[in-house]
């Protein structure tokens, strides 16, 4: 995930009103706010500074330039005098990158000795940005809103979620998404409108073979399967029937050339993200396992029984999370734990978790798989560490995608898993698992999720935000009887504004 040309260009806006210094003040204090949040440890984004724009024709040609600019991903704008907003509307007609409107000022605090009516014509913020504010709200342009002076950590946090959702959705615009084999037989929540999700969201989803595969499989050297075995083997605990002699070893040898094949076919496609299904497996000697959990802890999306849309979600969040503390990885709601003091869920799947979210050294196992007919599958089987997390589904909602959050709380389990073969972590939903559930499942949540402890709720708001799609969280102030009226809301709402979608 190579993000170092990756750019937030940051705009300023005024006018000729108040004459050449002023400007050239103004361009000043520009380059300098921006330098700063560029430098800012907060900030993992390139922040670069533009000329200031002072007429519509201005305006309107930074929005051309940053539509087709590839490296640029967002705008940050900022009014540091008042800038008359008719000016904007042409600009802000075509523009279809991100936007953050910055609410600050170059100086913090009012030189009360020394203020005149050229400092109070020079910093004029505070009623700039809302004439700009107006604009934007009155065109429905959907965008992120800072307020607070820009040296500030609490602003820099915020811009710094900002840049990291706006590189996920720049690489959601461009993403391919290969589904290996359809999606699991009967299955709803899995389905959706592909070409809508195209137009939407950018990320081109299309159908491959298993056999597309196997013929990478088929071209896997020695060299290459003795060199990935060596990793496993130093990587995670392999159990006895895995090692050199052991009873399973072919298990492991058919595990490792799948990763290699199914590698291979990604990187040649230039995919991000991918589904594959038990149903559909074609000549694949077992359900791919480790070598999934794996390509996902390198980056990869990925959604089980032909789930693309938890896939490419997933590639955006991992792409989003790149350097925080904490993993990311697709999740299913699997089982309840019912007591008469507190309820949790623990969540799983067959095989395929990702290890960016194991508590310490996964263990490589082998273990029948009821399902899919094919032979013993190899996987990673580890815990997951206690903290907040998030939950994430996005569904198609025949009208409109909607992007579901409930905020948990991983906790350890209660007791050991001896005899559970694969990943798993055990959390408390927000605000109690009956009351988080109920509200899930009124709207409609798919049990399929991207689970992030990397990753927060106000990620997924600026990234509904950008991609103009619905979004209900779930959270310790969900109250159900509010949650419904909210979903009623929200049916009018997309009902009247059929473009909001």
């Amino acid at each position: 995930m190579k993000i170092t040309k990756k750019e937030i260009w940051f705009v300023t806006g005024s006018q000729h009103l108040y004459g050449a210094e002023t400007l050239k003040q103004v361009a000043s204090n520009a380059e300098s706010i921006a330098k700063g949040l560029d430098t800012s440890h907060n900030i993992h984004i390139n922040i670069v500074s533009k000329k200031i724009v002072t007429t519509p024709d201005e305006i309107t040609a930074i929005c051309i330039e940053a539509n087709t600019a590839e490296n640029c991903i967002g705008i940050i704008t900022w009014m540091h005098t008042f800038s008359p907003a008719k000016m904007w509307i042409a600009g802000l007609n075509i523009l279809k990158k991100p936007l953050c409107h910055l609410h600050t000022q170059f100086s913090a605090e009012i030189p009360w000795k020394d203020i005149d009516m050229d400092f109070m014509n020079l910093n004029q913020s505070a009623h700039g940005d809302r004439e700009f504010g107006f604009m934007m709200s009155r065109m429905r342009q959907k965008r992120k809103v800072i307020v607070g002076h820009w040296k500030s950590e609490s602003v820099q946090k915020q811009l710094g979620v900002w840049t990291r959702v706006a590189l996920g959705w720049d690489e959601l615009r461009h993403m391919k998404v290969a589904r290996i084999g359809d999606n699991m037989r009967q299955v709803a929540v899995t389905e959706g409108d592909k070409v809508q999700a195209q137009v939407r969201f950018g990320m081109a989803v299309n159908g491959y073979d298993p056999s597309d595969v196997i013929k990478h499989i088929d071209a896997v050297t020695e060299k290459q399967l003795d060199g990935l075995l060596d990793v496993y083997a130093s990587t995670y605990n392999l159990t006895e029937p895995l090692k050199k002699g052991g009873k399973k070893r072919q298990s492991l040898i058919d595990a490792a050339k799948i990763e290699l094949g199914l590698r291979a076919f990604l990187d040649e496609g230039g995919f991000k993200a991918f589904t594959d299904t038990f149903e559909n497996l074609g000549a694949l000697k077992q359900l791919p396992g480790i070598a999934v959990q794996r390509l996902m802890a390198d980056g990869y999306g990925f959604g089980a029984e032909g789930d693309w849309k938890t896939a490419a979600m997933l590639r955006a969040m991992k792409v989003m999370a790149q350097g925080l503390d904490g993993g990311t990885s697709f999740m299913e709601d699997y089982t309840y734990h019912f007591t008469p003091e507190k309820s949790y869920v623990l969540g799983s799947h067959m095989l395929e978790i990702c290890a960016s979210i194991a508590d310490g050294k996964p263990s490589c196992e082998v273990h029948p798989l009821g399902i899919g007919g094919k032979e013993d599958p190899v996987r990673l089987v580890f815990g997951s560490p206690a903290g907040p997390a998030i939950n994430a589904s996005l569904i198609d909602m025949g009208n409109r995608f909607r992007l579901i959050v409930n905020e948990v709380e991983a906790v350890k389990p209660m007791a050991d898993l001896p005899k559970l073969p694969v990943a798993r972590v055990l959390w408390d939903c927000k605000p109690n698992l009956e009351t988080a559930t109920t509200a899930w499942i009124l709207a409609g949540g798919a049990h399929h999720t991207v689970y992030s402890q990397a990753l927060s709720t106000v990620y997924m708001e600026d990234f509904a935000d950008i991609a103009g799609i619905e979004l209900l969280v779930i959270d310790a102030n969900t109250n159900i009887r509010e949650f419904k009226n909210t979903l009623n809301a929200n049916e009018a709402y997309y009902h009247l504004f059929q473009h909001a979608m």
